[in-house]
């Protein structure tokens, strides 16, 4: 009783030093003109509003906005202060709630609150705040994109739409001449490695370590195909790079030596290329990188999951319904596999890799994926001042300079292997050190278990004494070699180490080795024999 009578008390005394605090609404505005005649001279004649917070034992009070009373020479805009403030309230109202997100800047992983570390990839410091309206447009992904940006180029409306049979889409259909050609010995390897030629409307990703010459590559690719005109006319080429200048992208061209019917572009927002790419109907487009682009719609920055996703979908949806053919170059992590989410392989047509050894000038190109031909193919390329030249013997990219006196060399055997339909002669070197301190047996181009497993069973099997012996293994010119068909080899060059007995010259191995010692023809032998070289064996 006691509590309540003195809650009653500090209430009576609040309102009688401030009537607005507990009741409002007993507030006029015969109470708000009684002010001193002084201020009232100094004040304007806009409505003023003010807002006073006050504690009462019922928990904080603030009061509502009371006007002045405003003179009768006000404009008309001015009479009414009250529809000014609906007016506010109506904007406040209008523009919703906001929506705060934290999105990583490494991998594009969304979430509603913030973390340290990317609970997706783990990496520090990669989250950054977002705020995203809820009464904004919806988000639009890459498939509604393409849709504005070719609405007019999409040869059949929707609504015409029908399933077709196979006999009626292969009816009047020249196989032969449906692929682009690119000529040259340059052009015959690409179009190996594409299986006949290029496809049109095909999506193709080209991946590759830095500096490995993925740029160089498709730049030259462009030029061809801009050269490939039908009925004499040279289509055009659009390049797109949003990592280079279109003065760096004209340098690299001159030197390169083309001056093709080929149109370069400096940009990052995918729909303003589609829109650019649309106006002037090329045969080919060229993007330079996918990790540069991005979506104006779609949360996150550019390199992310989402955003390569959806940049790629609208890519492929442009090259289908277009029939224009779009390469893609792609970034690599420190794996070696291309940078993004997996499915991004999985929505385009053709994967290729571009492999190579830092210091050597021989590039390798293969395809990992292709939906029109084999991927058993292989281009062997060398890099020169004027860009990439296909290799016309490639089995001498592996072997080393012949030495009559061969019988100084130890430790030195030829295998025979296949790359796709290709045959290479691949020189092996072995080295064997006994009583060496300090030192672990090392294998380049050799996988470890395989070459623990021959010298095992050279052990076993052949009575070498290999067990007190570090084991120096290498490939030359940087290849892995993974194929069974060298196990012969390798086991050839140690035992010509360990016993420092050379190999004839002229003398190559085709084998496969058990552990029982035993030796295996291997399924591709006869093919094996038809290798381009096969004079010098």
């Amino acid at each position: 009783m006691t509590r309540l009578l003195r809650a009653i008390f500090i209430a009576r005394k609040l309102h009688l030093r401030n009537p607005k605090c507990i009741f409002p609404p007993l507030v006029s505005d015969y109470s708000s003109a009684a002010t001193d005649s002084s201020e009232a001279n100094n004040e304007t004649h806009k409505p003023v509003n003010q807002t006073t917070g006050s504690w009462s034992s019922y928990g904080n009070v603030f009061d509502r906005p009371v006007s002045q009373p405003v003179p009768s020479d006000q404009s008309d805009e001015d009479e009414n202060p009250s529809s000014e403030r609906a007016q506010s309230v109506a904007v406040t109202k209008r523009k919703g709630k906001v929506k705060t997100q934290w999105v990583c800047d490494n991998c594009g992983y969304t979430t509603g609150k913030w973390w340290g570390a990317c609970p997706f990839c783990e990496v520090s410091g990669t989250m950054t705040e977002f705020h995203e309206s809820k009464l904004t447009d919806k988000p639009r992904g890459g498939l509604a994109v393409c849709e504005d940006a070719v609405g007019l180029w999409l040869p059949q409306r929707s609504e015409e739409l029908r399933p077709v049979k196979l006999d009626e889409v292969n009816r009047g259909f020249n196989h032969e001449k449906w692929r682009i050609p690119l000529a040259g010995s340059f052009g015959n390897e690409v179009s190996t490695v594409l299986g006949g030629g290029l496809v049109p409307g095909s999506l193709t990703l080209v991946g590759g370590d830095p500096g490995i010459g993925k740029s160089t590559l498709l730049m030259q690719i462009a030029a061809m195909i801009a050269k490939e005109g039908c009925n004499g006319e040279a289509p055009p080429v659009v390049y797109v790079s949003g990592e280079e200048s279109l003065q760096q992208i004209g340098t690299r061209a001159d030197r390169l030596g083309i001056k093709s019917n080929i149109y370069l572009y400096s940009s990052t927002d995918i729909e303003d290329i589609l829109m650019k790419t649309h106006c002037l109907s090329p045969r080919a487009l060229v993007v330079d990188s996918i990790q540069t682009v991005y979506l104006k719609t779609v949360l996150g920055s550019a390199g992310g999951l989402t955003q390569v996703k959806e940049c790629t979908t609208a890519l492929m949806r442009f090259a289908k319904t277009t029939n224009i053919s779009v390469f893609l170059i792609g970034h690599v992590t420190k794996s070696g596999e291309i940078a993004g989410p997996r499915v991004l392989e999985h929505i385009v047509d053709v994967v290729l890799y571009m492999e190579g050894e830092k210091y050597s000038p021989y590039r390798m190109l293969r395809a990992v994926k292709n939906r029109f031909g084999s991927i058993d193919e292989l281009a062997v390329f060398e890099m020169s001042q004027s860009g990439l030249q296909a290799v016309s013997n490639a089995t001498e990219m592996f072997l080393t300079q012949q030495h009559s006196n061969s019988n100084v060399l130890t430790g030195l055997a030829i295998a025979v292997i296949m790359d796709g339909t290709r045959t290479f002669l691949i020189e092996i070197q072995a080295l064997c050190l006994s009583h060496c301190s300090g030192t672990n047996s090392v294998f380049n181009g050799i996988q470890a278990n395989k070459a623990n497993m021959i010298k095992c069973v050279l052990i076993k099997q052949a009575g070498l004494h290999l067990q007190e012996n570090d084991m120096f293994l290498n490939v030359v010119s940087g290849l892995t070699m993974t194929e069974t068909a060298g196990d012969l080899a390798i086991a050839a060059a140690i035992c010509s180490s360990f016993l420092e007995f050379p190999i004839p010259e002229g003398t190559a191995f085709i084998g496969e080795i058990g552990l029982g010692g035993e030796l295996r023809m291997v399924s591709i032998f006869f093919l094996m024999l038809n290798v381009d070289s096969q004079p010098q064996l």
